[in-house]
């Protein structure tokens, strides 16, 4: 199934609730997923994948396995992901190498500007509860 626009605001997927946590529910997107709309789709993997599955943290609603559900995703918060994932590292490791290539050798400018990622992501790892909060993805029950 495609993914569809329920407005100009958010995308949204079917799927089928595949597994159940304490306080988390893992969705299974329905096969043939196609995201021509989405500027995003070569850097997501979606398009890449016959089943993708996403985890939904905190759900709002009860949802049993098996149950065909409609994920729902903000805009914006696609585009917000796509930064902090890729633009933003990319500007920071440019960034590094031009200031590093000022004042280091050339080589050493370029290792410095790859090292910069480790501190980086680690800094995004520490911080992945916070982007839980901030990503948050809505799961409705499709009427039967």
């Amino acid at each position: 199934m495609q993914p569809t626009r329920s407005n100009t605001d958010t995308y949204s997927h079917t799927g089928i609730i595949s597994k159940m946590g304490d306080r988390s529910l893992v969705v299974s997107l329905d096969e043939n997923v196609h995201c021509e709309s989405c500027r995003a789709k070569a850097t997501c993997g979606i398009t890449d994948a016959t089943t993708k599955q996403i985890e939904i943290t905190d759900p709002e609603g009860i949802f049993q396995m098996h149950e065909p559900v409609q994920v729902v995703l903000q805009k914006q918060l696609g585009l917000k992901a796509v930064f902090w994932a890729y633009v933003f590292p990319f500007i920071l490791m440019l960034a590094t190498l031009l200031i590093g290539s000022v004042f280091l050798e050339e080589w050493l400018a370029g290792l410095l500007s790859l090292g910069v990622l480790v501190p980086y992501y680690l800094t995004l790892y520490v911080l992945r509860d916070a982007f839980k909060k901030t990503f948050r993805i809505a799961v409705l029950k499709l009427s039967s």
